[in-house]
């Protein structure tokens, strides 16, 4: 094995504004304060984490997954046993130059193939899915909150507030709108008529805040990847800007063709996490990006070119103070026999462990408290070592 293969080292209240004539995003704002950031990003439909970051030094992967292998001829190299997706070109450069880490054979808790139950899992939390009302992120605010003079800005960039920003701390979502946009005046009138109401007035000054600082956004969707990238770090490089962001993109539930599926979504997961990183500017220094999937996908092609739904996956880490440069994995291997079920990469790193884990030494929290909170019941202990103090 190789250096760079690590063996464990390998071993709301929401004020909804956006309907109807006044074409704002959907706001409900949360103060903020603190000077890191963390953004998580969730790739629904799960994501092919051997498609992500490729074995090639496993000799079972050419076994398994020989109509591919033309993929990661001349591509990016972590060592000499795995090799990043060519498609994930601004990534790689960001691991080979330490900015980045990824972490293989990773899932949750859960062992079944449903996207819903898996998706609820991880959002929440929880041990198992549908135990837990909250998301693991929104607790992740309240931890932060406690004891603070005000509570940070938590924000999602997306139509509605995703399951793992919902709790009790406060929680903003914003979506570029399609819509005409509201003339000053009826703003202005709006202000007057929220001035003194002690719960609306504020969340509505926190709404307009938000709206000046996206103003010229461009945007009428989320899907310009790099427009979405730029429009995330907008929201969150400055003083007043969320400490906490969540974005998710869809269409990684490649059941065929998944050469070509695979590599459409990993350019825009590309170009928005390279759009991210130059847009947060000096803030990528105290920049945390955790990108995640529900689960993996079988190890073998099937019969149409594609591959169904599996269990372990593999997870990305970046940012400016990112031990990276390196693969973490307790690497199981992809003879028969090593395979979960005798069809899915195993699971040998808990997914809960490296969110608590990392979500802890960027945020400076006690990891076996915030691993407690985040995911409680869980026996496992946070990873440590992602990120430099």
């Amino acid at each position: 094995m190789n250096s760079a293969l690590d063996r464990r080292s390998l071993l709301a209240g929401s004020l909804m504004l956006g309907a109807g004539s006044l074409a704002l995003p959907r706001l409900a704002f949360a103060q903020g304060a603190g000077s890191r950031n963390l953004l998580f990003v969730l790739l629904r439909g799960a994501a092919d984490g051997m498609a992500m970051l490729a074995p090639v030094g496993d000799p079972g992967f050419e076994a398994l997954r020989g109509a591919s292998l033309a993929d990661y001829e001349g591509a990016p190299r972590l060592g000499s046993f795995f090799a990043v997706h060519p498609a994930l070109a601004e990534v790689a450069s960001m691991a080979q130059s330490g900015e980045a880490l990824f972490v293989h054979a990773a899932a949750t808790a859960y062992r079944e193939r449903s996207h819903f139950d898996a998706q609820n899992l991880l959002e929440t939390g929880g041990a198992v899915p549908y135990s837990i009302k909250d998301g693991w992120l929104n607790r992740l605010a309240a931890l932060l909150n406690e004891g603070a003079p005000a509570p940070l800005r938590a924000l999602a960039i997306a139509q509605a507030v995703p399951l793992a920003l919902r709790g009790d701390a406060p929680v903003s979502n914003y979506a570029p709108s399609a819509l005409p946009a509201a003339s000053e005046d009826l703003l202005a009138r709006v202000s007057q008529l929220y001035a003194t109401d002690s719960e609306f007035g504020p969340l509505w000054a926190r709404a307009l805040e938000t709206k000046a600082m996206a103003e010229d956004d461009g945007l009428k969707n989320l899907r310009d990847a790099s427009a979405a990238g730029e429009l995330a770090a907008s929201l969150m490089r400055d003083a007043g800007g969320a400490r906490i962001g969540m974005i998710e993109l869809g269409g990684w539930d490649t059941h065929a063709n998944q050469r070509g599926a695979f590599a459409r979504s990993a350019r825009g997961l590309d170009a928005l996490l390279a759009a991210y990183k130059s847009g947060m500017g000096a803030a990528w220094a105290d920049t945390l990006v955790v990108v995640a999937t529900e689960f993996g996908r079988t190890a073998r092609l099937n019969g149409t070119g594609g591959s169904d739904h599996g269990t372990a996956s593999a997870a990305l880490v970046m940012g400016g103070r990112v031990r990276g440069g390196r693969v973490i994995a307790d690497w199981p291997g992809l003879a028969d026999r090593q395979l979960f079920e005798g069809r899915d990469l195993a699971p040998t790193t808990s997914l809960e462990s490296l969110l608590a884990g990392a979500a802890a030494e960027h945020m400076r929290l006690d990891p076996d408290l915030a691993m407690a909170r985040l995911f409680p019941g869980r026996g496992a202990k946070p990873l440590a070592g992602i990120v430099r103090s």
